[in-house]
Formats: structure tokens, C-alpha cells, sequence
């Protein structure tokens, strides 16, 4: 299994994707500033990946305090570390969840040491990355149970092992139903204007011997149309309590391709993406990158010198579009309101009805 971020020697290893498919190179991040410059730059992405990224890196933080250091002194540095990787990434929601699942940790136990907090804060990263493999796992066979025999599955952007600790979200789909002995192939957009589809999606599933074949976005709704595409199944960086999804620009275009051509549009993302707090997508913020990630393909420049460009990292996707959301912790249908709480929240009260 592609290990996507791990701790190895009191570091944080990643594999740089803005390399693939052309370098495998696994970097070394010694203290959480690399780390937020590894998030800001995409070197490490997709929202459970940069959540992991994101609790390790407090780790490092909390490593770096002088272990005698008054428990004031060590809250304040946790919380500097905290807001600087906040400040990363605006959409991906899983990023501000592990920052406050360390953060809880030192409201709860305002009576531990500096010592104990830091072995404290480094136990529960850790058990970030092994959890999130362990829910990419589940979600994937859940989802599997969507997958007919024989089918061709639609992607956009990566959301596979890559975006995540491992297995994936999306491709975790895929590899559940590859695993339970299903013939499926998959067809990848591109996902301009950073090709993740075609960069990292068509180059993991490569990895593993799993039939890909890469188109550019705009063919997807012919394919559909001719009946090539069995169903989508996309990823989400924040997913609000009413269904409504964000994900990497153009899946909304997607999903609208999806519905007029009677196509199952399916999102798989673990509870930790879903966000009751907005009660829909209009509250979640989108991310604008440099435009010339739009008016140039890596180098090289495809617009007139001068061009302006909008460059929209992300976009929503209306619930009324999606047929089921996969989690870890089961399928969630409409109405999303009630499903999705169920599932985020299986302890409190009605939640089993």
C-alpha cells in the first residue's frame, strides 16, 4: 500500500506529489513550519492526508518545547503552531479537525505537565494516521456494496491512497471492490488546472494493476451520454450538514453530467470531512490559488502574456445531486440532515432511529 504521510525518527515523512508521476521523492519535515509549507504548496493534499500532515506537525510543535517549560509557556507555542497551519488551506475541513482534536487534548487535561502533554499530543497523532487508513478501509467496502460487476467508475481529481494516510477515499472504493473480486476499470478526468487526475490518480492506480484510462474533463459527459460511465464516485474536502459537498473544481459540472444522464454520483470522505456546524455548502469557503496555475500547464504558459485568469480551487456540489455519501461508518442517504448526524453522531440521543 502506497504510504502517503507517516512518522519515521521523530520526523514526518511524505511523498512530494507535486514531483509524480515523474519523481518519487519522500520528504522529511523536521518542525511544523516545513510542514505548513508542505501544505500550502500541495506537496502533501487532499483533506484527510492534510489533516494527518496537520496532527503530526503539531506533534513536532509539541516536541520542540523544552519539556520543563511552565504548561503557559507550552499552550502558547501549541497555539502559534495551531493558527500557522490553519492558515494553509481554507477549505479542507479535516485540517482544522486534527489541529482541534491536539488542541482538546490540552483544554481537557490543564493539570498534566509539559511532558505528559507532549507524549499525550504525539500518542494521538500517530493514532490519526493509523485511523485513517483504518476508516479509508471501511468506507471502501461499504461502498463496494455500490459497485456492480464489471463497471466503469468515474473519477475526478485523486482521491486515493495519495489524498490520504493510504488505501484512499474515493480509489478506496475502487480497491474494496477490486479486492472483493469485482471487474471494474477506471476512467480519470485530468482535473485541470493541476491535473491531480492525470498526475497522481492514473499513476497510483498504475501502482496497483488497476485498468485507468485518462480523459480530459470536458469528455466526461459524452461518455456518459454513450453509456461508458457506470457510476461516479468523487471525494470531498468539507461536506456540510445538509449534504452539500465541496470538492476539486469541476465536480459540480460533473455531478450535473451525472444527473441528466441518469449516472449514480456517489462522494466517499470519512465523518471527519462532514461539518454539521454549516448547516450548507454556501458557508464553505473556497479557495482561490495563483492564476497562473491556470494560464500555464506546469513551465510552460498557455495564455497570452498578461491574460487575466480566475483560478477557483474548489467548488460545491448541491446534495440534491448525490445519491448516497460513504463514510467509514456506513452509507448515508437523503434526507442528509438526519443521515449524516446518525453517523457523525451515533451517541447522542435518536441518533439509532
Amino acid at each position: 500500500m502506497i504510504r502517503t504521510v507517516y512518522w519515521e525518527d521523530g520526523q514526518i515523512a511524505l511523498i512530494d506529489q507535486t514531483l509524480l508521476p515523474y519523481e518519487y521523492v519522500t520528504l522529511r519535515l523536521r518542525d511544523y513550519h516545513q510542514a505548513a509549507h508542505a501544505i500550502r504548496t500541495m506537496q502533501v493534499r487532499g483533506a484527510p492526508a492534510i489533516g494527518v500532515t496537520a496532527g503530526l506537525a503539531m506533534a513536532l510543535a509539541a516536541g520542540a518545547v523544552d519539556a520543563t517549560a511552565a504548561r503557559p509557556v507550552f499552550d502558547q507555542e501549541m497555539k502559534i503552531a495551531g493558527r500557522e497551519l490553519a492558515s494553509t488551506r481554507p477549505t479542507a475541513v479535516n485540517l482544522f479537525w486534527a489541529i482541534e482534536q491536539i488542541l482538546s487534548i490540552l483544554r481537557s487535561h490543564a493539570d498534566w505537565t509539559t511532558k505528559q502533554c507532549q507524549a499525550a499530543v504525539l500518542t494521538r497523532a500517530l493514532n490519526m494516521v493509523d485511523e485513517d487508513i483504518a476508516a479509508n478501509r471501511a468506507l471502501g467496502f461499504h461502498g463496494a456494496s455500490l459497485v456492480p460487476d464489471d463497471a466503469t467508475i468515474l473519477t475526478h481529481c485523486n482521491a486515493g491512497a495519495l489524498a490520504c494516510a493510504g488505501f484512499g477515499t474515493a480509489l478506496g472504493v475502487v480497491r474494496a471492490a477490486v479486492e472483493l473480486g469485482k471487474n471494474v476499470r477506471v476512467i480519470s478526468d485530468e482535473t485541470r488546472p493541476r491535473l491531480q487526475g492525470a498526475q497522481l490518480t492514473c499513476w497510483e492506480l498504475q501502482q496497483d494493476g488497476i485498468p485507468v484510462t485518462l480523459i480530459s474533463d470536458n469528455v466526461a459527459g459524452s461518455l456518459m451520454r454513450r453509456g461508458n460511465i457506470d457510476l461516479v464516485v468523487v471525494g470531498a474536502d468539507r461536506i456540510a450538514a445538509n449534504g452539500d459537498t465541496a470538492n476539486k473544481i469541476g465536480t459540480y459540472s460533473v455531478a450535473v453530467l451525472a444527473r441528466e444522464n441518469d449516472v449514480p454520483f456517489y462522494v466517499a470522505a470519512p465523518t471527519s470531512t462532514v461539518d454539521l456546524s454549516l448547516p450548507d455548502g454556501d458557508g464553505i469557503p473556497i479557495e482561490e490559488r495563483d492564476p497562473g496555475e491556470v494560464t500555464r500547464i506546469g513551465d510552460h504558459p498557455i495564455g497570452p502574456a498578461g491574460v487575466k485568469a480566475l483560478n477557483l480551487a474548489f467548488d460545491v456540489t448541491p446534495a440534491r445531486y448525490v445519491q448516497a455519501i460513504i463514510t467509514e461508518r456506513g452509507i448515508a442517504r437523503p434526507p442528509y440532515l438526519e443521515s449524516l448526524r446518525r453517523l457523525v453522531n451515533p451517541d447522542e440521543p435518536g441518533a439509532g432511529r
